[in-house]
C-alpha cells in the first residue's frame, strides 16, 4: 500500500482525487499549507510586463565558509533561453536555487517575474517551473498519483490538472505508463515525469537543470521540441546543461559560470567573435590565384596552399566578395568558399582553461 494512499482515492470516472486521512488528521492540509509557495490565483498580476522576468545583480551565496557563488549579475527577457554553462562546483545550481527561491542569497538581489526572491518568495514560486538534477520522486505512487498531488498543490481544479497532465503526458510518451509506479520507471522516464511535475501549472518561468540528462536520443529531442515551443509561447527559461551541442541549439544568449561568477554571456556566434576571433573563411578554386596573399592586402591569411585558402573575415559582407571578385579576375574558377565551423567546445575550453592558467582563487 503506497504510504501516500491516505491522500488518494480512485475512481475511473473522475481520477485520482484528494481525500482526507483516515485517522482525521489533516496531513495533507497541513503540508498545503507548508508549500502554499505554490497556489496560484487566477487574478495573478504579471507585474514583470515592464521589465526582465530574471534579473541577478552581486549574487551570492555562502555556505559557512565555503562560498558557492561570488558574484552572478544575469538579466533575460520575457521569450529568452539562456542556458548556463560551466564545470561542476561551479555555482550553477546553487544560482538556480536561489532564482527559484529555495535558497536565500547571502548578498546581492534578484528578481524573477516582477517579485524579489528573499522578501517575495512565496510570489516568486508560484510562477517558477524548477527542474532539479536530481528530482525526488515518490517511488510507490502512480504518474496519475503524483501529478494529482502536486497539481492540488499548486492549486489546480481536479478537471485542470487532469487535462494538463493528460496533455503533458502523451507530449512526452508517457500515458500508457500512466498507472505504473514511479519506482518500476527507468531513470529516462523519471525525468520526463520531473518535467511534466515543473511544467503542469504553466508557469511563466521555467529553470531546468541538466533537462535531457539520461535520455535516450528520441525523448531528448521531444524536450528540446518541447522547450523551443515554450519559447515561442512567450515562457522564460534557464537551462543548465553540459550538452554543448544542445546548448548551441536551443540558447538564445549563453552564460559561462566559473567559480561562481559569470566570465561570459553572448550569443553563441558573438562568444565566438570574442573568444575566437573573427570568422575563419575558406575559399577553394581552380586554375590561377597561387598568390592568393598577394590579390588583397587587407586580408589576414591564415593558412593556404594549392587551390585552398582560409583567411578570418570581420566583415563578410564587404571582404568575401572582395574575395571572389579578385581570384575571378586572376582567372581563377572559384569552386567553394564557407565559413571554417568553430564549435561551442572550442569557446568553453577557451574560457575554462584561461582561468585555470591564471590560477584563479576560489
Amino acid at each position: 500500500m503506497s504510504p501516500h494512499s491516505r491522500f488518494f482515492r480512485s475512481d475511473r470516472r473522475a481520477g485520482p482525487q484528494f481525500c482526507a486521512p483516515m485517522d482525521g488528521f489533516p496531513y495533507l492540509e497541513l503540508f498545503k499549507l507548508w508549500y502554499n509557495t505554490a497556489v496560484v490565483r487566477q487574478d495573478t498580476v504579471f507585474p514583470w510586463r515592464d521589465g526582465p522576468m530574471i534579473e541577478a545583480v552581486g549574487l551570492g551565496k555562502d555556505f559557512g565558509s565555503v562560498t558557492a557563488v561570488r558574484d552572478v549579475t544575469l538579466t533575460i527577457a520575457e521569450g529568452e533561453v539562456v542556458v548556463l554553462l560551466g564545470p561542476n562546483g561551479a555555482g550553477k545550481t546553487t544560482t538556480v536555487r536561489m532564482l527559484a527561491a529555495i535558497l536565500r542569497p547571502t548578498r546581492g538581489r534578484a528578481v524573477v517575474a516582477g517579485y524579489d526572491v528573499a522578501e517575495d518568495a512565496v510570489e516568486v514560486r508560484r510562477r517558477v517551473g524548477l527542474l532539479t538534477e536530481f528530482p525526488g520522486l515518490y517511488e510507490r505512487m502512480s504518474v496519475l498519483d503524483y501529478l494529482a498531488f502536486f497539481g492540488g498543490l499548486h492549486g489546480l481544479s481536479p478537471a485542470s490538472c487532469r487535462a494538463r497532465g493528460e496533455e503533458l503526458l502523451h507530449r512526452f510518451g508517457l500515458w500508457e505508463s500512466r498507472r505504473m509506479r514511479l519506482g518500476e520507471f527507468s531513470k529516462g522516464m523519471r525525468q520526463k515525469v520531473a518535467l511534466v511535475r515543473a511544467l503542469l501549472h504553466d508557469p511563466p518561468v521555467l529553470l531546468l537543470d541538466e533537462p535531457t540528462s539520461a535520455m535516450d536520443p528520441s525523448s531528448a529531442r521531444l524536450v528540446r521540441d518541447c522547450i523551443r515551443e515554450l519559447r515561442a509561447g512567450g515562457h522564460t527559461l534557464l537551462v543548465c546543461t553540459h550538452n554543448l551541442a544542445e546548448a548551441e541549439e536551443l540558447a538564445d544568449r549563453i552564460a559561462v559560470i566559473r567559480q561562481g561568477r559569470i566570465i561570459a554571456l553572448d550569443t553563441p556566434q558573438g562568444l565566438r567573435r570574442q573568444l575566437l576571433g573573427p570568422p575563419l573563411m575558406e575559399v577553394r578554386w581552380n586554375g590561377s590565384g597561387d598568390n592568393f596573399a598577394g590579390m588583397l592586402d587587407n586580408v589576414q591569411i591564415a593558412a593556404q596552399g594549392p587551390g585552398w585558402a582560409r583567411f578570418f573575415s570581420p566583415q563578410p559582407e564587404q571582404i568575401n566578395p572582395q574575395v571572389l571578385h579578385r581570384l575571378v579576375a586572376a582567372g581563377a574558377e572559384v569552386v567553394t568558399l564557407s565559413e571554417v565551423p568553430r564549435s561551442l567546445e572550442e569557446v568553453y575550453l577557451h574560457l575554462v582553461e584561461v582561468g585555470e592558467e591564471a590560477g584563479e582563487s576560489p
